[in-house]
């Protein structure tokens, strides 16, 4: 065998060999750059509550909702919030405590659900904290109201187009 078909096997052996070695490096470095998605419905975990109360002049129950982004990108919340009486009492926690769906209560049956009215809170910064208020059905008098977070969704932002465009 002549020494340039050697050394052409001892290059294709190297090239194979690196290969092996930095290609699965390559792919774990390419693999763990990509942003972590949050899942479906993580959302409903930045939105709260923060009053509930009646208006005195027209008796609809008034909800303020707060919502503090966990997103990596600003975009504008959705928030389903429900209006009702509060819940009977919860083994193990104090009457209206638990919301809909938290782990204490699983929530109302869909024929015990209240009142729900949308609130859309825009302009959300990653990190950033903004403020709502929902206005509900007119309360009967002589009944608290319970107001509580039914759902919510996270809408990114639309980038914007180029000038001219």
């Amino acid at each position: 065998m002549s020494a340039l078909k050697w050394q052409g096997w001892l290059v294709a052996l190297v090239f194979v060999a690196g290969l092996l070695v930095f290609a699965p490096l390559g792919l774990y470095v390419w693999a763990g750059s990509a942003p972590a998605a949050r899942p479906v419905g993580a959302a409903r975990a930045d939105v709260r509550i923060t009053g509930c109360r009646i208006d005195p002049a027209s008796r609809r129950v008034v909800a303020s909702v707060e919502a503090v982004s966990g997103f990596r990108e600003p975009g504008a919340y959705v928030v389903t919030v429900e209006f009702r009486e509060p819940p009977a009492a919860i083994p193990g926690g104090v009457a209206g405590s638990a919301m809909p769906g938290s782990p204490d209560r699983t929530g109302p049956a869909p024929d015990e659900r209240g009142p729900q009215a949308l609130a859309r809170i825009p302009g959300v910064a990653p990190a950033g904290t903004e403020r709502s208020e929902v206005v509900g059905p007119v309360w009967p008098p002589a009944t608290i109201p319970w107001c509580g977070i039914a759902a919510a969704e996270f809408a990114p932002d639309p980038p914007f187009s180029p000038a001219g465009v």
